[in-house]
């Protein structure tokens, strides 16, 4: 008897094990919101990070997403915004999905003074989560619109805070975090755009995201070549997921992205971002472009962020479903 029991308590667990390995394998999924289906253009920043528990992060909004009406957002539970600047925080947007060209995106509907993060935010109830003094900004916000300032949340160097089971934290990125005048409007407003001049919000930030599958990501937001990118975000976090910006000028360029990648914070994977340029046509990499030279002289595997198509990722960085 003791013997019958001892195996029915081995099939037990083992039957439970079994139960739960698609739960402990189940992946997270990222879905690029650009501005053709099937592209990737030239003012694409946002993507969807959906946490195997369904939590979902929209993450830098900017111009491509079509305001809180969407039909692509469904639902979005965290709201993330790296720096002030209009193309990611969404001082316009389009008028609707694939309105323009790839070359050309549409952005005639003006989005200020609340932004397009901040409406979207409104409609679907989301919190906004950011560094630096960038909350109270959106908490002044989401009082005046009648919602919570609360949802607005900080999170800032060197902790991490979890919502909906994911885990999130900011950390430095080297660029400018200006706040439009259009962004304050009224007199003050006026006043600050015939100067010439721009709010003070903080530094710029970067993510840190911790699923519940255990993959570890890297939003570099707009940034250059940082110390933190091997020190924190490499040595600390262990990111096996980045998503980097690639544009030049404003930002790391191809090849210095592909040292980021290669030399300092060495993933298993990476999402190709913020290429300012009409990088793809029919879905295929366009000769010539900073998108071909970044996928060239980077070691691990680039996925470019075509616009609906979404991307599955294992707990160990790895594109399993979607690439």
């Amino acid at each position: 008897m003791r013997r019958l029991m001892t195996i029915s308590a081995a099939a037990i667990v083992g039957t439970t094990m079994v139960l739960l390995q698609p739960a402990l394998a189940a992946n997270v999924k990222v879905t690029p919101l650009g501005g053709q289906e099937g592209e990737f253009c030239r003012l694409d920043r946002a993507l969807i990070f959906e946490d195997p528990n369904g939590t979902r992060l929209l993450y830098d909004a900017g111009r491509t997403v079509a305001g809180p009406n969407d039909p692509r957002l469904g639902k979005i539970d965290v709201i993330l915004v790296s720096h002030m600047h209009g193309d990611h925080v969404g001082n316009q947007h389009m008028k609707a999905v694939n309105a323009g060209t790839c070359a050309k995106p549409d952005r005639s509907v003006n989005a200020t003074p609340n932004s397009n993060s901040v409406n979207i935010a409104l409609a679907k109830k989301a919190k906004i989560v950011t560094g630096s003094e960038m909350p109270r900004f959106f908490a002044g916000k989401l009082k005046a619109a009648g919602a919570n300032p609360k949802d607005s949340m900080l999170v800032r160097f060197g902790a991490m805070k979890k919502v909906g089971g994911v885990g999130i934290t900011t950390v430095p990125a080297v660029h400018s975090n200006g706040l439009a005048p259009a962004f304050i409007g009224g007199s003050l407003g006026d006043s600050m755009k015939a100067a010439g001049i721009t709010g003070y919000v903080g530094p710029p930030t970067g993510y840190v995201l911790k699923f519940t599958n255990g993959l570890v990501v890297y939003l570099s937001g707009d940034t250059g070549i940082t110390a933190e990118q091997d020190v924190v975000v490499r040595g600390h976090y262990k990111a096996k997921l980045a998503v980097i910006n690639i544009g030049d000028t404003f930002t790391t360029g191809p090849t210095e992205a592909a040292y980021v990648i290669n030399e300092l914070v060495k993933p298993a994977s990476v999402i190709a971002s913020h290429a300012n340029e009409e990088a793809t046509k029919g879905g295929k990499v366009r000769p010539g472009t900073r998108t071909e030279t970044f996928i060239k002289a980077s070691k691990v595997p680039v996925h470019v962020p075509l616009s609906g198509k979404t991307m599955e990722f294992d707990g160990g960085g790895k594109c399993v479903s979607g690439c």
